[in-house]
C-alpha cells in the first residue's frame, strides 16, 4: 500500500490572509450602491459606516462593513461640499471601493476610495418629482395653505430639536417681542434615519391635542393657533428627510396651518411646498409670528383711540347740558328772590300811602269833620278795597310766576339729576378699568391673571380675571 499524500493545512491567520488576497485580487475596484447607516468617525479621522440594502418592506436584503480612511474620507467630504452634501445616515450613495479581509475580526469590509455625488443628487430629485406627483395627484399640494391662519397666532405648537440653535433662536425672538405667546414644545430630530418617524409622530400628537381642544368637553385647554416645523441650515443631505412623502403628508394633513423654517436659503424641501407659510430660517418664522400679532396690537390701538374719542363726545355733549340747566336754574331762583322783593316793596309803599291819608284828613276844618270823615271812610273802604284787590292781584301774580319758576326749577332738578353719573350707576351699571386705568369695553382686552378695579353705585370692587 501507498501512503496517501497529506492535504496541506493552514494556521487561520495564513487562511484569512489568503482569503484577504483572493478577494483583494477579484474585487480591487469595483463600484457599489447601498444606504449609508451606522455611521461613526473614528478619533483618527477613518469613517466607519454599513452600508445595506433594503427590499421593498424596508427590511436589510444586504449588509456590508464600509470604512472609509482618513485621507480618503478628507477628499470625498470635500468633493461631496461642492454639491451642498455630505455623508449622512440614511443616504442612498454610489461608492467606489474594494473589498477586504479584516483577519483580527473575521469580517469582510468595503474599502471605499470616492463616492458619486452626482448618482445622490439625481436619486434625490428623482424622488423628489415622484413624491410631489404623487401629493398632487391626492390634492395634497394647497391643502395645508387652504386652512386660515389666525390674526392673532400666539399659541404655537413648535416641532425641532430640543437644546438646538434653531430651538433657541425661535423662543429667544418670541420671549424678546414682549407678547404672551404659548409654546408647546414637541421633540423630532430633523436629520437623520429617526428625523422622518419623529417628526411625523409630533404631527400627529399636534392633531390629537388640537382636536381635543376644539371638542365640546374641553374646558380651558390649549386651543393651538398653528405648528411650527423649524431647523437650522445645513448640507442638502441633512434636509434630505423634508423631502420624504411621509412628512409632507404630514404637514399636509395636518389640521393646523404649518409654518416651515428649515435653514436653506436657496432651495425649498417639499415640506415648503405643501405648508401653509414658508420661511427661509428658524428667526424669519418667529418674526412673522411677531409681526402678525404687532399689527393686531396697531389695529386694537387704532380701534381704541376712535372709540374714546366717540365716547367723549356724548360726554362732552352732557356735560354741557349739564352746565345750561344749571346755569337755567341759578337763573330762576334770582328771579324768585327779584320778585319777592318786589312784593315787599309794595306792601311798604301801600301802608305809607294809607297813612298819609289818614293824617290828611284829620287836619281838615271841623265843619268837614263829618263829611270829610263820612268821605274818609269812604276813601279808606275805597282805599282798603283797591289796595286789598291790588295786593290779592300782586299775591296771585307772585304766586303764579314762584309755582312757573318752581316747576321749571323742578324740571331742571330732575334733568340734572337724570344726567348725573352716579343716577346711571344706580341703574345698575358699572365702569370697569385694568391695572393701569384703561377702560375695559371686551373681553379679549383682558388675560388670566389681571387685576380690574370696577366703580358701582355703592363704592369700588376689586377683581381679577380667571380662565375660562
Amino acid at each position: 500500500m501507498t501512503r496517501p499524500l497529506l492535504e496541506p493545512t493552514y494556521t487561520v491567520s495564513e487562511l484569512c490572509g489568503e482569503v484577504r488576497d483572493l478577494l483583494g485580487e477579484a474585487f480591487a475596484s469595483v463600484w457599489v450602491v447601498g444606504e449609508v447607516q451606522r455611521l461613526r468617525p473614528n478619533a483618527r479621522g477613518h469613517l466607519y459606516f454599513e452600508l445595506v440594502e433594503k427590499g421593498e418592506r424596508d427590511e436589510i436584503t444586504g449588509k456590508l462593513d464600509a470604512v472609509i480612511w482618513k485621507g480618503d474620507a478628507q477628499r470625498v467630504q470635500k468633493v461631496l461640499a461642492a454639491s451642498d452634501q455630505k455623508l449622512a445616515e440614511g443616504t442612498q450613495i454610489r461608492c467606489r471601493a474594494s473589498l477586504d479581509f479584516w483577519a483580527p475580526g473575521g469580517r469582510l469590509q468595503l474599502c471605499v476610495r470616492e463616492v458619486d455625488p452626482v448618482f445622490t443628487l439625481g436619486l434625490l430629485e428623482r424622488r423628489r418629482r415622484e413624491t410631489l406627483a404623487a401629493l398632487a395627484a391626492a390634492g395634497l399640494l394647497d391643502r395645508n395653505r387652504a386652512l386660515p391662519l389666525s390674526d392673532l397666532p400666539l399659541s404655537i405648537a413648535l416641532i425641532t430639536s430640543e437644546g438646538s440653535a434653531a430651538y433657541h433662536d425661535f423662543l429667544s425672538c418670541l420671549r424678546e417681542s414682549g407678547y404672551g405667546f404659548r409654546v408647546l414644545f414637541l421633540h423630532a430630530a430633523v436629520q437623520g434615519r429617526d428625523a422622518e418617524r419623529e417628526v411625523v409622530s409630533a404631527f400627529k400628537t399636534i392633531d390629537t391635542i388640537s382636536s381635543l381642544a376644539a371638542g365640546p368637553e374641553n374646558s380651558g385647554g390649549l386651543a393651538i393657533d398653528c405648528a411650527v416645523l423649524i431647523r437650522g441650515g445645513g448640507a442638502r443631505s441633512d434636509l434630505a428627510a423634508f423631502d420624504s412623502r411621509a412628512i409632507a403628508e404630514a404637514v399636509a394633513r395636518a389640521t393646523l396651518p404649518v409654518l416651515t423654517g428649515l435653514g436653506h436659503e436657496i432651495d425649498q424641501s417639499i415640506a415648503d411646498l405643501v405648508a401653509h407659510t414658508a420661511l427661509k430660517t428658524p428667526t424669519k418664522a418667529s418674526e412673522f409670528l411677531i409681526d402678525r400679532v404687532r399689527q393686531q396690537e396697531l389695529r386694537l390701538l387704532e380701534l381704541r383711540r376712535r372709540l374714546l374719542r366717540e365716547a367723549a363726545e356724548p360726554l362732552r355733549a352732557g356735560r354741557e347740558a349739564l352746565g345750561r340747566a344749571a346755569r337755567g336754574l341759578e337763573l330762576a331762583r334770582l328771579r324768585v328772590v327779584h320778585t319777592r322783593a318786589r312784593l315787599d316793596e309794595l306792601a311798604r309803599a301801600l301802608g305809607r300811602q294809607g297813612k298819609s291819608g289818614l293824617r290828611q284828613a284829620e287836619r281838615r276844618p271841623n265843619e268837614l269833620a263829618g263829611r270829610l270823615e263820612e268821605a274818609a271812610r269812604r276813601a279808606l273802604t275805597r282805599s282798603e278795597d283797591r289796595r286789598r284787590r291790588a295786593g290779592e292781584r300782586i299775591a296771585a301774580l307772585a304766586r303764579s310766576r314762584v309755582q312757573v319758576a318752581d316747576a321749571r326749577i323742578d324740571g331742571l332738578a330732575r334733568l340734572a339729576l337724570q344726567l348725573a353719573p352716579e343716577r346711571t350707576l344706580e341703574r345698575g351699571f358699572s365702569i370697569t378699568r385694568d391695572g393701569d386705568g384703561r377702560l375695559v369695553r371686551r373681553p379679549d382686552q383682558v388675560a388670566p391673571g389681571d387685576r380690574l378695579t370696577t366703580r358701582l353705585a355703592g363704592g369700588d370692587l376689586t377683581s381679577r380675571v380667571e380662565p375660562t
